[in-house]
């Protein structure tokens, strides 16, 4: 679907992308980097709206130096910015896109009807857009990217300024775009755990410069170590926890995180030996799974900085933080 070769972006005293090969099919791709670390940038070229200073890409096979209006008229794009006139209905607004991709006016309206009800937004679709919730915008931005039918479609930061349920909605949203009309999604934010939640396979960048692509799962995969949480967890005087003390006096090797007991597991019985200790202490079993290593481990698990221990939920507050993304 898209691929670069050396592709770079500079100006005056920043580089923007620095070098950047990558290959993307199909399915929906996470792009993940800090604020600055060049996505929006590599949209805009992939688009053919800005060039670039060295380098050369592809999308769906064409040249985004010299096809950028053929590229346009097959893929989507769903800006970051508020692009929307308040004045104009949404129904409006929608079919104006689709003309300008091609659409006779007839097909137009029938895909725009389409469109903003497959987004939510069927019954608001003649309201104007200036009394449009945030959420209720973002889901426009998204009916016009999709009103043409491309094969592929960018969404850039299309959570930002969305509250967690409007959040979970987008990205059940952005999941149908590709399971249910096979549009394949190249999504950008700097919110790791959306990412994990949303993507086959994601490209991780940071100052321009390709960190990692890979599959989601090789990100996620599961580690040496169970998780568990424990209730009524009282502390010893040396910081140590109840739990924590007693799985180590019964032979395991056990590391604290938070509120979070991190034991390592050398063989199938600890599971057993974990339960029986819990169950003799009298507290609660909140949870007892698998580690997982999340997204954020590829930008503090740099040369500067050690490594973290696994932890249990990908969506946990502290993997959606903006701050995980950024470079130590």
């Amino acid at each position: 679907m898209i691929a670069t070769e050396n592709l770079s972006k500079r100006y005056p005293g920043v580089a923007a992308l620095d070098r950047l090969t990558v290959d993307i099919g199909p399915g929906v791709t996470g792009l993940v980097g800090a604020n600055g670390a060049g996505k929006s940038t590599l949209i805009k070229i992939l688009l053919g709206l800005a060039p670039a200073t060295e380098g050369s890409g592809t999308v769906l096979g064409l040249d985004v130096a010299t096809q950028g209006e053929a590229i346009r008229g097959r893929v989507g794009y769903m800006p970051e910015h508020d692009c929307l006139p308040p004045d104009v209905s949404a129904t409006e607004f929608v079919v104006h896109m689709a003309r300008m991709s091609g659409l006779p006016m007839s097909a137009a309206r029938e895909r725009t009807a389409d469109t903003l009800r497959h987004v939510g937004l069927y019954e608001a679709r003649y309201r104007p857009m200036g009394g449009y919730s945030t959420g209720m915008k973002q889901r426009v931005k998204m009916a016009q990217a999709l009103v043409h039918d491309p094969q592929l479609v960018f969404l850039d930061e299309p959570t930002n300024g969305l509250d967690p349920a409007g959040r979970d909605e987008m990205l059940g949203l952005i999941r149908r775009v590709h399971s249910d009309f096979g549009i394949s999604v190249l999504v950008t934010s700097h919110l790791l755990g959306e990412l994990e939640r949303t993507s086959d396979h994601v490209v991780v960048i940071d100052g321009g410069k390709l960190l990692r692509s890979s599959t989601t799962r090789s990100f996620t995969t599961g580690t040496s170590a169970l998780v568990v949480e424990v209730t009524d967890d009282d502390r010893h005087p040396d910081g140590t926890s109840v739990a924590q003390r007693a799985l180590a006096e019964a032979g395991l090797n056990v590391k604290a995180d938070g509120r979070l007991l991190n034991v390592e597991v050398a063989e199938e019985s600890v599971h057993d030996t974990v339960r029986d200790v819990v169950a003799e202490l009298g507290l609660g079993l909140v949870r007892m799974e698998e580690g997982r290593h999340g997204i954020a481990e590829i930008f503090r698990d740099r040369p500067e900085a050690a490594a973290p221990p696994p932890t249990a939920d990908p969506d946990s507050p502290a993997q959606q933080a903006p701050a995980a993304v950024r470079k130590p």
